[in-house]
């Protein structure tokens, strides 16, 4: 079989034996009511040894058929499972994809259904510095590779059931489900200072990275692409302002910017 036994979990192993039991004592049951039935006329011996090879025969048959279709049942779930997260995520960075995350924010956030605090949170957008100089002084595998820190840094500084996705390129998104305003700087600013104060040695050349952040807060109900745009805005004015730094708003600061301007 595929399957490492050794690797079953004791859970696991209770199901498979839940299932077989059923399984079998199922078949036993249908056999032991047919049998009953066709020799219900027959000699009272005849019931009897009609009886013990209706129940015999189901644990013959019937038990070792249930635990091989159970195990198979769970190398395909397991199997499923694998193809999903390989689907759903970034080969390079572990992180979701954009497709992934853009949809599980949707979905969250739908599910909020804009009650406060359920439907507060916050969407942060994160942009590597002077990414392309990377690539260009040290070759597009140490670019990976300083893609890889920044997504570890990211995913260190967040909270337990925050969402991080790869957006595209040197891109990231950060999705703060509950986060008011301080709660989202204060992670901003956590991941920010992580990424400063990593270890980037291409080729043995201390490179320092750095991150500009932009964030949108919400109260009310939004889709993504609506958070992401104001996120988005709010990214480009920190890079306009020097790059290395945060820059929040709530979305409807954001709207009354737009007005305004």
């Amino acid at each position: 079989m595929a399957t490492d036994l050794r690797k079953i979990s004791v859970r696991s192993w209770i199901k498979l034996a839940r299932w077989t039991v059923l399984g079998t004592l199922g078949c036993m049951a249908v056999s032991l009511a047919f049998n009953y039935v066709a020799f219900r006329n027959f000699a009272p011996d005849a019931m009897r040894q009609g009886l013990i090879s209706a129940a015999i025969i189901p644990v013959i048959l019937a038990g070792p058929l249930f635990f091989y279709l159970t195990l198979k049942l769970r190398e395909l779930k397991i199997v499923n499972y694998k193809l999903n997260v390989l689907a759903s995520t970034d080969s390079l960075t572990s992180c979701l994809n954009r497709g992934a995350f853009s949809s599980q924010v949707d979905e969250r956030l739908l599910q909020a259904g804009g009650r406060k605090p359920q439907g507060a949170g916050a969407l942060l957008v994160i942009d590597a510095d002077h990414f392309k100089s990377i690539n260009d002084r040290f070759g597009h595998g140490q670019g990976d590779e300083a893609l890889r820190i920044i997504s570890r840094s990211i995913r260190s500084s967040v909270r337990s059931g925050d969402l991080v996705g790869r957006l595209g390129g040197e891109e990231f998104g950060v999705f703060l489900p509950g986060a008011t305003e301080p709660n989202a700087a204060d992670v901003a600013e956590r991941i920010r200072r992580a990424i400063a104060e990593a270890a980037f040695l291409p080729n043995g050349t201390n490179c320092p990275l750095s991150v500009s952040v932009g964030g949108a807060v919400y109260e009310a109900r939004i889709d993504f692409s609506d958070l992401f745009r104001v996120a988005d805005q709010r990214l480009y004015e920190a890079k306009e302002s020097g790059r290395n730094r945060v820059q929040l708003s709530g979305t409807a600061e954001a709207e009354r910017r737009q007005v305004l301007h």
